[in-house]
Formats: C-alpha cells, sequence, structure tokens
C-alpha cells in the first residue's frame, strides 16, 4: 500500500469538541497559482481533515505566481467575511497591507508551506513541512552526493519573488560559503522558471547550453524538478548531469526508475493541509492557543508544538525519495 505520509482516516474526528461547531467556520485555502499540481495533494488534506470535523473549505488561486497575483482572491474573501484565509505566499512582502486588512475584520491568516520572511507580524501563524532552517544544507548535500562534491552547480528556482525558495537559496549559498565539506563545488548560476513548466525547461536548456561542465541542478520546487528532469530523460545525460530537489512522487517515479533522478527530497503536502484545517478550526472554537510553546494533539499527527515565531512543522526532516522507496508514495 502506497503511504500519503499520513495514516488512513478512518472515521469523522473531534478536536477539542471542535466538530460541533466547525459546520459554521468558513476556510478558504490561496495557493500560489492553478494549474500547479503540488497543491493537489495540499488542497485534499484541507478537505479530508474538513470532511472529519465537518468545516467549510475553498480553494482558490491565481492562474500566475506573480508578487501581487493573490490580493485580489483575498480582497474576495475579506468581502465574503471567511473565517480563515490560508495562503502560501507568492511575495515576502507584497501582501501586509491586504493580509492586515483581513485581521482588522477579524480573519485568522495562516501562511502555508512558506513564509512571509522579515514580515511575519502581518500574518497570525505559518504552517510549513519542516524546519526550512535546514532544507538549504539538506540540498546542497544531496547534490554534493550526486556528484561527488566536485563540480559545478545551478540552482533552479520558482520566481524570484518566492520566499519560501529565497530563504533555502540562502541557505545554500551561506552552506557552500562556510561548510568546507563543499570547498570543490561551485555554484555557476541560479535561474527562475516562475513555476512553469515551459519556462523552467528553456531555463534548464539554457543552463546546459552555458555551462557545458554543469554536473548537478537542483530545483527546489516541483514544477521546476520535473522539468529539469525531462530535459536530462530526452538528452540522455543523466550520467552527466545530476538532477534533484524539491518533487513530488506521483510526478518523479518514472525518472527515478528509468534512472533519469537518483534521489531528491520533499515532504507530505497533504499533511499541511490537514494540520491547517485542525488548527484553523481549533483557534476560532477557543479549544487551541497560539502561542509559542504551546501544543495540542491532530488525529495522526500527534502532538504538534507552536515553534518561535509563531511556527508550526509536520514532520521533523526532509523525506528523501529513491529507487528504494519511491513506489510506497502516492502524492
Amino acid at each position: 500500500m502506497r503511504k500519503t505520509l499520513l495514516a488512513a482516516v478512518t472515521g469523522a474526528f473531534a478536536l477539542g469538541g471542535s466538530a460541533a461547531l466547525a459546520e459554521d467556520i468558513e476556510i478558504v485555502f490561496v495557493g500560489k497559482n492553478t494549474g500547479n499540481p503540488y497543491f493537489d495533494s495540499l488542497t485534499q488534506g484541507f478537505v479530508d481533515a474538513c470532511e472529519a470535523i465537518a468545516c467549510n473549505f475553498e480553494f482558490v488561486a491565481p492562474a500566475t505566481a506573480e508578487a501581487t497575483s493573490q490580493i485580489p482572491f483575498i480582497e474576495a474573501q475579506i468581502q465574503r467575511g471567511v473565517d480563515v484565509i490560508a495562503i502560501s505566499p507568492n511575495s515576502p512582502d507584497a501582501l501586509n497591507q491586504v493580509f492586515d486588512a483581513a485581521r482588522d475584520k477579524g480573519i485568522i491568516v495562516l501562511t502555508v508551506n512558506g513564509d512571509i520572511t522579515g514580515n511575519e507580524e502581518h500574518r497570525d501563524a505559518t504552517i510549513l513541512p519542516t524546519d526550512f532552517t535546514k532544507v538549504g544544507a539538506d540540498q546542497i548535500e544531496m547534490v554534493g552526493s550526486l556528484i561527488g562534491y566536485e563540480g559545478e552547480i545551478a540552482i533552479l528556482s520558482a520566481t524570484t519573488e518566492a520566499p519560501d525558495q529565497n530563504f533555502w537559496i540562502e541557505g545554500m549559498n551561506e552552506t557552500l560559503e562556510n561548510d568546507s565539506k563543499y570547498s570543490n563545488m561551485t555554484l555557476v548560476a541560479t535561474v527562475y522558471g516562475d513555476d512553469q513548466p515551459q519556462k523552467s525547461t528553456t531555463e534548464m536548456e539554457a543552463l546546459l547550453a552555458n555551462f557545458p561542465d554543469l554536473q548537478g541542478v537542483i530545483a527546489p520546487t516541483t514544477v521546476g524538478i520535473a522539468a529539469s528532469a525531462q530535459v536530462v530523460q530526452s538528452r540522455g545525460i543523466a550520467d552527466q548531469v545530476k538532477v534533484t530537489g524539491l518533487g513530488l512522487p506521483s510526478e518523479m517515479r518514472d525518472f527515478i526508475k528509468d534512472g533519469t533522478v537518483e534521489a531528491f527530497q520533499l515532504w507530505s503536502p497533504y499533511n499541511e493541509g490537514w494540520l491547517a484545517a485542525h488548527f484553523s478550526v481549533g483557534l476560532k472554537d477557543g479549544s487551541m492557543t497560539n502561542e509559542v510553546g504551546a501544543t495540542f494533539e491532530v488525529p495522526n499527527l500527534g502532538t504538534i508544538t507552536i515553534n518561535e515565531g509563531n511556527s508550526i512543522n509536520t514532520q521533523s526532516e526532509l523525506t528523501t525519495f529513491d529507487a528504494s522507496n519511491i513506489d510506497d508514495f502516492d502524492f
């Protein structure tokens, strides 16, 4: 049986007595953009949780992942008077004013799967899949292990404004600069595919053209890693250029099986939606408190702790996927 990194949901759960009131709680999740399969699994976590505890849920998203593209969607939810706006932000600062407007109306604002780094006071809490301070170093270690810790590498990211990817890239650069283990590795370029398959493909092809000695590519975005792998597969150069990053098992399975990609990492997007819905209901019905150090129970996830900065993680570290376990996961 394939895993979703969450045990199967059986029956309807009540959290701190929340189910009796949850049917009146409106939760809206604003994704980065439409057509991004990463958010299918995350959204399903919201859907299943709201079925279990009887809250109301809706997913909306702009067509593109530009810095300000989510603003009209947030404004629409303020007009509706929803209870909770959960959002994967496309910018670390462009949404501050509209977040403040939502909170002034009593709406809880949760960032999910990415935060507004440096502007955390404009949201109530953030739900992240893992400790994002470790992702950059983990990704450098992953690509280093694939290329023998020597040679040229590049990064193919999402948009230039993407707060989560930019935070990880900062961690990658710091790791390369400060850890002697990677002193023989050189970062030659960081490019952006805007989380669009075609642009990501074009950027990957440009990397190969501009850096003929390139040995590794980190794509910390599910769209980017799939596009990069496709280019390497079509050219038959998997033995020359190692692609890794953050990807969905469902999209990367064939690349793993044919040897195009040896290993990549991620977490469970589903668990983020599952946790966010339970936390939203708990905050609205008063069964949970949004205080650093507070703990609460979530079905199938166990005890969750609110960390510094009102940050909540669904798992302690990244999950690595390779040929030994890729068939165990279906998200």
